[in-house]
């Protein structure tokens, strides 16, 4: 049973990294394109997402119906605690999505839906990352549902802030690769800035969140364990600074890639800090697992859903490869 639940702990945990990369870069392109000036540099932004930001989507609906399913009192007491993000969240992508389409046929209105674009992109993005604030620093499940102070707190806040700029750096990065000429040479500009705010971003993270909670204090700090989690941090800052070196030399998938990666070793270090917890300092994951036949049962569905889920996220990106240059791909 811990060998199962632990597994479906990793099956989200892969879904939801999926979705934060994949859908980080598109939600940063969509904040980013209301500050180009020039209307064929806005069309391209948007073209080069157009084919595949419905399929990332698919990513955070297959994270929350695998919550919902392998751990479902998990998802009872997460889900009236966090009502208002979550639904600000769902919100914005539905109405990012709506916008788009609007976009593709207006002609006096279409300033109008890129507006909309922006906004749906930003306050999707503010809603993740005051859901990811509440994660880090823990729930209280004796709240009264809906309690504003559960997620929205100068924490929650600074982690919006934070994943504004590290979405932002990954669109950045995916037009370096789709873009040629001045957009790209923008979007290398663009990238090389906010890239800095990224390492205060971590810096700020990583000393503030051991403050949050003892646990967190004591499992980062624990003599025994510096030695291995110190991997972490170092491996990051190399990604950054791998990063510097890619924008500077004008490589064009060597930023993206290493922008992924500082992801990942941020993600791990959050599951590092919330472990065994899957409801931080309230719930574990073994606590909130469903019984074992339901666990098996949904475990055969992913093995059959999942590899066709894969290769059409592979194929979407291997057909629409290569660059945009015009409206519509």
């Amino acid at each position: 049973m811990n060998i199962l639940a632990l597994s479906w702990c990793g099956i989200i945990a892969f879904g939801v990294i999926m979705y934060v990369i994949l859908g980080g870069f598109d939600l940063g392109i969509g904040i980013m394109s209301i500050f180009f000036k020039d209307e064929k540099e806005r069309d391209l932004l948007v073209s080069a997402i157009l084919p595949v930001w419905d399929g990332n989507q698919t990513w955070l609906v297959f994270g929350g119906a695998t919550l919902y399913g392998a751990f479902p009192a998990a998802f009872s007491a997460i889900l009236p605690l966090m009502y208002i993000p979550i639904l600000i969240m769902v919100i914005a992508l539905l109405f990012r999505g709506v916008s788009f389409e609007f976009r593709l046929k207006a002609i006096k209105t279409k300033r109008f839906w890129e507006i909309c674009i922006f906004l749906g992109s930003v306050f999707a993005t503010i809603a993740q990352g005051l859901i990811l604030g509440t994660f880090v620093q823990g729930f209280n499940l004796s709240a009264s549902a809906g309690a504003i102070d559960q997620w929205f707190n100068p924490f929650g806040v600074a982690c919006a802030i934070a994943l504004i700029c590290g979405y932002v750096l990954l669109g950045a990065n995916f037009l370096i690769i789709k873009t040629a000429g001045k957009l790209q040479e923008k979007s290398y500009a663009l990238a090389g800035k906010i890239q800095y705010l990224i390492l205060a971003g971590f810096v700020m993270v990583s000393v503030w969140s051991p403050f949050l909670d003892h646990s967190i204090m004591e499992r980062w700090f624990n003599p025994k364990n510096m030695p291995y989690l110190a991997i972490l941090p170092i491996a990051t800052l190399l990604l950054l600074f791998t990063h510097r070196f890619a924008i500077k030399k004008k490589y064009e998938y060597l930023p993206f890639w290493s922008a992924i990666g500082m992801f990942l070793m941020c993600y791990l270090g959050f599951i590092i800090s919330c472990y065994p917890y899957i409801v931080p300092r309230e719930m574990t994951y073994m606590a909130a697992a469903a019984d074992r036949s339901s666990l098996l049962f949904m475990l055969v569905g992913v093995c059959i859903m999942m590899p066709p889920l894969l290769y059409y996220t592979y194929y979407s990106y291997k057909i629409f490869r290569g660059k945009v240059t015009q409206i519509g791909y």
